[in-house]
């Protein structure tokens, strides 16, 4: 199944992605206003009669948030994959290295991904999302994988120059809007291990990452086993699992992201999340800019 939240209207919702559009799950449980809530609610279950049912609203009327717009941690893995350690030139560490995103820094499915006018140097790095359904603290690794509620594709947009102005990366991982999550997760029972997945990134149609998510170096359930031993995980909380190599900042010359570029994260299995990228001085304006729908059914 897979669950998205979105705007329609002026007001927030969730909903069921069906044939034909969605079924507005925010509706249905008023007890649960957010896809968060829902979670942590245990309500997945309650899904399987409403996957056949019609949907209540088009995906041309919506405007696309991100999949979890309010979790409570938003936990990066950095230099995941062999080639994007070797390209970065770093070393391998005996442990992940994460950084931290924050909501108000991501935006949903078909939204402008904005380029801050204090920079040029704009970079994608495509990446699997891991969303938490079942909270938990010390999570033994063996059991890790049940505390998964789904999966879904994710654009950790950089800002390079501002992540060098230290040792740290958070200021150029966590600029309004520069990060894209979506467009919807699929849950766990359709796949089962995420190993199997591959993953592409794509400017202007052009393949400028790929590969098959078994190759990460900290595989997911020792993520997960990981980050819950510093605090606990909760419903809703998404860890981020990296990007392999292919990225602009490495390239010769630089490839950066620019104002009207179209950039895409397709994963295997989930589908693929789409944004164009808009130059913050323009975007004052900038409404729906198309219909979602158009990127949004197509099949991964």
């Amino acid at each position: 199944m897979k669950l998205t939240s979105f705007e329609i209207a002026g007001r927030t919702s969730y909903g069921l992605v069906v044939e034909g559009g969605l079924v507005d799950l925010g509706r249905r449980f008023p007890e649960a206003p957010t896809l968060r809530d829902f979670l942590a609610a245990g309500f997945l279950d309650r899904l399987g009669p409403l996957a056949s049912s019609e949907a209540d609203i088009s995906t041309d009327d919506v405007a696309f948030a991100p999949v979890i717009p309010n979790p409570d941690k938003i936990i990066c893995v950095g230099l995941n994959y062999h080639d994007h350690v070797v390209e970065s030139g770093r070393s391998v560490t005996a442990r992940p290295v994460l950084f931290a995103r924050y909501s108000g820094s991501q935006v949903g499915q078909g939204q402008p991904l904005v380029k801050p006018h204090e920079s040029d140097e704009f970079d994608y790095e495509g990446e699997l999302a891991v969303i938490i359904g079942k909270g938990g603290r010390r999570i033994e690794e063996a059991q890790a994988l049940r505390h998964v509620a789904g999966y879904a594709c994710y654009n950790d947009g950089s800002v390079r120059d501002w992540q060098k102005h230290t040792s740290q990366f958070m200021p150029g991982k966590t600029f309004a809007s520069t990060g894209a999550f979506g467009p919807w997760m699929v849950t766990t029972d359709e796949i089962p291990d995420p190993t199997r997945l591959t993953l592409t990134t794509r400017l202007n149609g052009q393949t400028v990452q790929h590969t098959s998510l078994d190759l990460m170096i900290t595989s997911i359930p020792s993520l997960i086993a990981y980050c819950s031993t510093i605090l606990p995980l909760v419903p809703g909380d998404v860890i981020v699992s990296g990007t392999p190599g292919g990225v602009g900042s490495k390239r010769t010359p630089p490839l950066w992201m620019r104002d009207g570029d179209r950039v895409e994260v397709e994963i295997s299995g989930i589908g693929i999340l789409s944004n164009r990228v808009t130059d913050e001085r323009r975007l004052s304006g900038v409404g729906k800019e198309y219909p979602i729908s158009a990127v949004a059914n197509r099949s991964p």
